[in-house]
């Protein structure tokens, strides 16, 4: 090749690379058993069904993405996980609302084409999409040379779902007297890393060598799109929260309405391995509960009447259990006592 042409893939952009990296993603979105599924990967845009049996669709969509959790996965040169956490933390958000998540498409950046890393994202994504019986429709990939440093890359996504106007989970449904209940994470999920990958640093802590380090900060974000639907469908559940950044308290708020308040009583809390592990360095409570999950990664408020109900439609590892009430009161949300750690 003439050293004097300037040509793209000099400047550092392989069209071909990211051509071949599309035909991957639209083969490997399509395998499904014994049905066609449509799929316009590769195109300009995607078209979906709006499912006719929903007599008032209303359209949700959110946005989100897995944040310093990548550096974790850089590390340990590990990426099949963090693509389902991608979609939970998309399709977490929609069944708040009462949605059923419908389509989902991704968003990669990244220094320069590795199709070994790229492929191992892209399956953990339509792993996820599979979880919460979504379909990927398409997305973007962008190789940008000089913006990322040499195998640095960041992952986004969007979700849209739908759900009837009649089932739409709004902060009217909420009653004084109702329980609240707390759904148990799976681990971290993909919050509060930047602080986690700061204790590590601190610490001097080598994560490669430490087996229960290293399962436990790539273990991927549940999705409780199934179970939380079914209780949607039920007319079982009167609101419900993801419980992502800012923690318990930040996140129930949101969806308290005014005069009401959402007593926690923190004793109740379940905290998991990951959590008493992080406490024990050093990370006071207070950082703790506005940082983490703290081992609670979903919250339902529910009638008590229907609190055996409930729990049927859950596995024993993610078996709701009752954290607080709602009560009359202002500041709509209060932390009472403290988490056992020990």
């Amino acid at each position: 090749m003439n050293k004097k042409i300037f040509t793209y893939k000099k400047s550092g952009v392989n069209i071909d690379a990211a051509d071949s990296f599309v035909n991957f993603i639209s083969t490997v979105s399509s395998k499904k058993k014994g049905k066609k599924k449509f799929s316009n990967i590769g195109g300009f845009g995607s078209i979906s069904n709006i499912p006719n049996h929903i007599k008032q669709p209303k359209i949700v969509a959110c946005t989100d993405g897995v944040g310093t959790k990548i550096e974790i996965a850089n590390v340990l040169n590990k990426y099949d996980t963090i693509g389902i956490d991608l979609v939970a933390m998309n399709v977490n958000d929609l069944i708040v609302q009462g949605a059923k998540p419908l389509l989902f498409l991704d968003y990669i950046s990244i220094n320069k084409i590795d199709l070994k890393k790229l492929k191992s994202i892209i399956k953990g994504i339509v792993n996820g999409c599979k979880q919460s019986e979504c379909e990927l429709v398409g997305g973007e990939t962008a190789e940008m040379p000089g913006t990322y440093e040499k195998g640095k890359f960041d992952i986004a996504g969007f979700a849209a779902g739908v759900v009837d106007k009649n089932k739409i989970l709004s902060k009217n449904k909420i009653k004084n007297n109702d329980l609240v209940l707390a759904v148990p994470s799976s681990g971290l999920h993909s919050n509060g890393y930047s602080l986690v990958r700061y204790v590590l640093n601190k610490k001097k802590i080598n994560i490669k060598k430490n087996i229960f380090l290293k399962t436990e900060l790539l273990r991927p974000t549940k999705i409780y799109v199934k179970e939380v639907l079914k209780l949607i469908n039920k007319n079982l559940i009167n609101g419900c929260a993801n419980i992502t950044g800012g923690g318990l308290a930040d996140n129930i708020k949101r969806i308290i309405p005014e005069n009401l308040v959402a007593e926690i009583d923190l004793t109740k809390i379940n905290a998991s391995k990951i959590f008493k592990w992080l406490k024990k360095n050093d990370i006071p409570d207070k950082e703790m509960l506005k940082t983490f999950n703290c081992g609670v990664g979903f919250c339902l408020i529910i009638s008590s009447k229907n609190l055996d109900k409930v729990k049927k439609y859950f596995t024993k590892e993610f078996k709701p259990y009752v954290i607080g009430k709602i009560s009359k009161g202002k500041n709509k949300v209060k932390l009472n006592g403290s988490i056992n750690w020990i």
